[in-house]
């Protein structure tokens, strides 16, 4: 009898299954076993320290014990001072200071010459402007003027005058200088008389040196004074004169 197998119940179709669910389960269980660990029971309840008695205990209160202070240091025993007594044997003059105070009894010495003290002489005054000197200079022929305006107006006359006949007006011509010319000349009459200290400006220096030399050439005249004593006299000269041309 030919035994007939069903295709259906087939053991070989299921091997793989098998397999994979054995490999499974083989590698569940060793891995149990090598986190299986055993622990010694003995040593267990050694470690366990029982301190339920000793917090009962009450624990003692100490007392703050109060020290004293320690005692202050005794005073300083002061040694009594032993003063020396020294003896004086020597001798001592003791000066009498008489008093300066006469009085009627005694006698007034004569009396020391007094030296007399020569006067400072008052502090030379250098020089005052000719509108404001006391007394002016005098120029020669003046000396009959009364009065001190007379003498300043004689004055600037015969300075004027002189210098007109003195100073070279051709030689703004020679200069090329035409119309107007104006030379201002300061000079000063020193405390003796004599013009000294002359200064001029012109539109040339030719025409200031000739305005020099007319003033330098001045007679010597008798010296002004202030508060009665000579001083010097600042004078102011304009000289003008127009050169006409010849064309």
């Amino acid at each position: 009898m030919e035994v007939k197998k069903n295709p259906k119940v087939n053991l070989n179709s299921w091997s793989n299954i098998f397999f994979l669910v054995g490999l499974a389960l083989m590698l569940f269980l060793s891995w149990q076993a090598i986190e299986l660990k055993t622990y010694d029971r003995g040593n267990i309840a050694g470690e366990f320290v029982d301190y339920g008695d000793e917090l009962e205990k009450d624990i003692p209160i100490t007392q703050q014990l109060n020290t004293p202070p320690p005692p202050p240091p005794p005073p300083p025993t002061s040694t009594p001072q032993v003063i020396e007594v020294i003896e004086d044997d020597l001798d001592i003059e003791e000066t009498v200071i008489e008093s300066s105070e006469a009085d009627q009894n005694s006698e007034i010495a004569d009396i020391v010459a007094i030296e007399e003290i020569e006067e400072v002489e008052e502090e030379e005054i250098v020089a005052v402007p000719f509108a404001v000197i006391e007394d002016v200079p005098i120029y020669p022929g003046c000396e009959n003027e009364t009065n001190n305006d007379a003498r300043k107006e004689c004055m600037a006359n015969s300075i004027m005058k002189f210098v007109q006949n003195k100073f070279n007006t051709e030689l703004a011509s020679e200069l090329g200088l035409e119309g107007r010319q104006r030379i201002s000349v300061q000079f000063k009459i020193d405390r003796f008389g004599d013009v000294v200290n002359v200064r001029a400006r012109a539109p040339h220096p030719r025409l200031e040196q000739e305005a020099i030399n007319v003033v330098n050439s001045l007679p010597k005249m008798t010296p002004g004074k202030q508060r009665g004593k000579p001083v010097g006299v600042l004078y102011a000269l304009p000289i003008l004169f127009k050169v006409e041309n010849g064309g």
